[in-house]
């Protein structure tokens, strides 16, 4: 970039306005706050984050009893690509998440809550209401569909015994065909009942209409194959659904089947309602 002085221009005019052009043309080349300058260079800020939070999640777990060493394993190789790094970065700051390790307390009975990203949002809001009465634990990923469930059922149940155990399938099923949702919640359901605990269906919560996930009546064809399948083989519902349905406006985040802290909030409290009834001291 070259400025043509004029004649008779003084120079000390000149210099500043030089200045000034010279700052604009290096503008975009110049990283505005420590932030990368261009895709590389942020490919490569993310993956020394990455490598830090993984090296300080590695040095935590190391320190720990052998017994929640073996729940830090099974988190790693359940929680999968999207969820494991969101779940290091939590410990790694020390915040409270839906799969820590849980002690139980003695004499408290058992109870285990399956589903997916929703029954995450609201275990910790269970474990709360719940405190004193029951040890709270959840599978170890986001369940996804009955296909997951029937391939994962066994590590999610683990080798204790279970009292009580919550259970959904539903919003990632949506495209799943009738016949076959119903047949592989079937099968779920014998494979649980053998654990000799007390099983509650929850039906699924609503999809909000005109949404990334499709027609929201498909939440509610599964919800009613589920119904009709629990009431024949005595499990009792706790219909979320209806549950939360009036509460969507407040609660719901805009055009997504997630909820605000309002709502994992109610729908916490609506699980432990459901489940309090059932549990009884060992």
């Amino acid at each position: 970039m070259r400025a043509v002085r004029r004649p008779g221009m003084p120079r000390a005019f000149l210099m500043p306005w030089l200045a000034l052009l010279w700052a604009q043309a290096l503008a975009p080349c110049v990283a505005q706050g420590g932030e990368p300058t261009n895709a590389k260079e942020a490919s490569e800020k993310k993956a020394a984050e990455d490598t830090a939070v993984d090296e300080a999640f590695a040095k935590w777990k190391a320190a720990l009893p052998p017994e929640q060493q073996a729940w830090e394993t099974v988190l790693e190789e359940n929680l999968g690509a999207f969820y494991l790094p969101l779940y290091k970065r939590d410990k790694v700051k020390g915040s409270e998440t839906a799969w820590d390790y849980l002690r139980d307390e003695p004499g408290l009975p058992r109870v285990l809550l399956i589903g997916d990203s929703i029954s995450r949002g609201y275990t910790l809001a269970v474990r709360k209401a719940l405190a004193g009465k029951a040890n709270v634990h959840r599978a170890p990923e986001n369940c996804g569909p009955t296909a997951n469930g029937i391939k994962k059922l066994d590590i999610w149940l683990g080798r204790g015994k279970w009292d009580v155990i919550h259970f959904n399938f539903g919003i990632h099923d949506r495209a799943t065909p009738p016949a076959e949702y119903e047949k592989r919640l079937g099968e779920i359901i014998a494979r649980m009942k053998k654990t000799g605990a007390r099983l509650i269906w929850a039906s699924s919560t609503p999809l909000p209409p005109e949404s990334k996930y499709g027609d929201p009546a498909a939440i509610v064809a599964r919800n009613e194959i589920a119904a009709s399948l629990a009431t024949k083989r005595g499990i009792p519902i706790n219909d979320l659904y209806s549950s939360i349905a009036p509460h969507l406006a407040e609660c719901q985040n805009p055009n997504d089947c997630h909820f605000n802290s309002r709502g994992y909030d109610l729908l916490g409290g609506r699980v432990a309602e459901a489940i309090e009834p059932h549990l009884k001291r060992r």
